[in-house]
């Protein structure tokens, strides 16, 4: 079942927060926080950097994934579950099951460039050797509004 778009969670809504200090730093607005299910604390948290550092790899969930497996001195990330609030590329999708991230909570979908619900659809290929639970569409009209910002300053 698709959640509402109107619903969130507590780590959606620092994900979101990320997103809109990415909004005012020029960034596309996409913000990522990485949770211990286990001891239920965020781990890492990111925003977009790609404009800032010059990297094309700088997105959200990239940095917070190198974040989280520095912190937990491990590159598999089996407890953790990834907040993020629009699908991931299919960049970040095949990072986030390299991780192997044992969750994944997206706000927003992304017709054109996501890699989860569309795409690619990483997850669902026969090769993808990890596969984590994925709920779409948490919060997502506040992320969906984010993006508008921004893309409304653009054209």
């Amino acid at each position: 079942m698709r959640p509402s778009p109107f619903d969130t969670s507590p780590y959606m809504d620092l994900a979101l927060a990320e997103a809109a200090r990415a909004l005012a730093r020029g960034e596309v607005p996409v913000g990522c926080v990485i949770v211990d299910s286990v001891a239920e604390t965020v781990i890492a948290a990111a925003g977009n950097r790609v404009e800032e550092l010059g990297d094309p790899t700088a997105h959200a969930e990239m940095l917070a994934i190198r974040e989280a497996a520095r912190r937990l001195g491990t590159r598999h990330l089996g407890t953790c579950d990834l907040y993020v609030t629009l699908e991931p590329c299919t960049m970040c999708a095949a990072a986030i099951s390299f991780a192997r991230v044992r969750r994944v909570c997206f706000g927003a979908y992304d017709a054109k460039m996501g890699g989860v619900d569309h795409g690619a659809r990483v997850f669902a290929r026969e090769t993808c050797h990890h596969r984590p639970e994925v709920l779409g569409g948490i919060g997502e009209r506040a992320a969906a509004t984010l993006m508008r910002q921004f893309f409304a300053t653009k054209r």
